[in-house]
């Protein structure tokens, strides 16, 4: 188990450093076209070829990895502040601040969210600039992926609000958001920190989903999710096995963060 978590953090580590390294590794850019050499096969100028436009597919490799890998890691700390936020009011305070956030819970959980996903953003313009798209596709990740860690941590809160301690604080006077933040907030730090860690994988796995589609970030700026609609357009790739490369990228590094986190569960 000790070598599979190093093997996990060695494959992030490495996946993070490419990414802040993209310019050197891949000096001419993802959006550079050699129009020359369209669907060119691996060679010492293009190690990994080049797509149907003659871009080189190393660097929109590198770059998308970028853009994946920073994207997700956003989401998920706005989805976790709105988990905290909604799961937090709901568990401290009880009665109808809880019905209202429960119910609100519950409306998001009963459509499965990446649908929901998928429904918003096919509902918004497609003809956007490659940083709106950007902005709208980790609001839109944010925004709707924070039912079920808002679920986690009512249910922390609510178990708190009854511990000894907090009857304690309460009778030396403390009481509202100052009993929230002195007393209750630290102690959520550790579910917080939880769910914000599990949202990254499974928001890659979403923006990949939106970028498949052709809903996620517009092109030229790639991401893993639009290296995966690209593959599509492929007839074969028997011949041409390194055009999966983005898609074995993605599994490795989802099943990496898959690997640190079951190890967290156990010790936990």
């Amino acid at each position: 188990m000790k070598g599979i978590r190093i093997a996990a953090a060695a494959v992030l580590v490495m996946a993070f450093l490419v990414t802040v390294f993209a310019q050197f590794l891949a000096p001419a850019g993802y959006e550079h076209q050699f129009r020359d050499q369209p669907e060119a096969r691996p060679s010492l100028q293009h190690p990994l070829g080049t797509d149907q436009l003659g871009r080189d597919s190393l660097a929109r490799l590198l770059y998308g990895m970028r853009v994946s890998l920073l994207l997700a890691p956003l989401a998920a700390a706005l989805s976790t502040l709105l988990a905290g936020l909604v799961g937090g009011l709901a568990g401290c305070f009880g009665g109808w601040t809880e019905r209202v956030c429960t119910l609100l819970i519950d409306l998001f959980l009963a459509v499965p969210w990446l649908f929901l996903l998928i429904t918003v953003r096919a509902a918004l313009p497609l003809d956007i600039s490659p940083a709106q798209s950007v902005v709208i596709t980790f609001l839109l990740l944010g925004m709707l992926g924070w039912a079920a860690s808002a679920r986690v941590i009512c249910a922390g809160a609510r178990n708190l609000m009854r511990s000894e301690f907090v009857w304690s604080a309460r009778a030396m006077g403390f009481s509202g958001f100052r009993l929230i933040r002195l007393h209750l907030l630290p102690n959520l730090r550790g579910a917080l920190a939880a769910q914000f860690w599990i949202s990254i994988p499974v928001f890659i796995i979403a923006e990949a989903n939106l970028g498949a589609l052709g809903l996620g970030v517009a092109e030229p700026l790639p991401s893993l999710g639009s290296l995966l609609k690209e593959i599509q357009e492929f007839v074969t790739l028997r011949s041409e096995s390194w055009r999966l490369l983005p898609l074995f990228v993605l599994i490795a590094v989802v099943s990496a963060f898959q690997a640190l986190l079951n190890r967290e569960k156990v010790r936990a």
